[in-house]
């Protein structure tokens, strides 16, 4: 992207204390995402940015005062990219990434990093310090033109070639199917796409209560007709028919294969088996009850 607006700003630490329950700390070094995914939910950052240019167009490089002692951070769990993209194309420039993971060398955190990108691949050296890194690839279709619709990061076979190449130099790796787009995304094809090189499938159902969701209807409307009667079933229905049976489904597919399938536990879980373990972080809570109730 061309015609992105770039900027700075100085912060006291890059390191803010996290409502997710799977990390203590999230680690954003960029103000804004230059993949622009039209779903993302960290759009709604826009309002406290100052930015007029649309989600996508702007980023602000971060500048922090230097991590001292990170060491005392052991321990922690610390997700880098909640709401952004730590490897957007503007870090293999600014290196603030980068920046982060040599101060905090020495330490022993739980570092999870979440991506659309390739570029992670560049410092294998720095992730791979750390007690069992877990780096996360975004991937909800196989299909390369649905993806250039949806986003401005590299392509899907960039990303499963990155996380072969992590999982070969002994960095565990999760393929984050999401968001799971009812019709379109193949939750089964990408599993087998990736399961000899993924230690965990992490499975997010499309939530459309934010902003977009006007977007997003009007794209089914034009590109997915057929499905726009499904589409009003589940977002203005609140039909959770579709998600019981993916539920279900993949239940079914895990029990087969001697995976591991579980609803919203720990990311650093380990299976014994070795196979990979599939995580159901679905957003309706109905369904979560409705699953851990079914399997109990």
């Amino acid at each position: 992207m061309n015609d992105v607006k770039i900027g700075e700003v100085h912060v006291k630490t890059v390191l803010t204390k996290s409502n997710l329950p799977i990390a203590g700390y999230s680690v954003n070094p960029y103000v804004g995402c230059t993949h622009a995914c039209k779903y993302c939910y960290a759009s709604f950052m826009k309002r406290f940015t100052g930015h007029d240019e649309p989600w996508g167009a702007f980023l602000d490089v971060k500048y922090w005062d230097k991590i001292k002692n990170p060491q005392r951070y052991d321990g922690q769990t610390m997700i880098v990219g909640s709401v952004t993209d730590g490897y957007n194309p503007q870090e293999e420039a600014f290196c603030r990434t980068r920046a982060f993971l040599e101060e905090m060398q020495g330490s022993k955190i739980n570092l999870i990093i979440t991506t659309k990108s390739d570029l992670v691949v560049r410092d294998i050296d720095l992730i791979g310090t750390f007690p069992s890194p877990l780096v996360s690839w975004s991937v909800n279709t196989l299909d390369e033109a649905f993806k250039d619709d949806m986003d401005n990061a590299v392509s899907i076979e960039r990303r499963i070639a990155a996380m072969k190449t992590c999982r070969a130099a002994g960095i565990r790796t999760a393929c984050f199917i999401s968001p799971i787009f009812p019709g379109i995304t193949d939750v089964f094809a990408i599993v087998e796409r990736i399961r000899d090189f993924c230690d965990y499938i992490w499975l997010e159902n499309l939530n459309l209560r934010g902003s977009f969701k006007a977007d997003i209807m009007r794209y089914i409307k034009e590109k997915y007709p057929g499905l726009l009667p499904l589409y009003r079933q589940i977002y203005n229905g609140n039909d959770l028919t579709y998600w019981r049976a993916l539920d279900e489904g993949v239940a079914d597919y895990a029990e087969k294969n001697g995976f591991l399938y579980v609803i919203d536990e720990e990311p650093f879980l380990r299976d014994p088996t070795g196979k990979p373990v599939i995580i159901n972080y679905f957003y309706h809570s109905k369904i979560k009850q409705t699953a851990k109730a079914g399997r109990k």
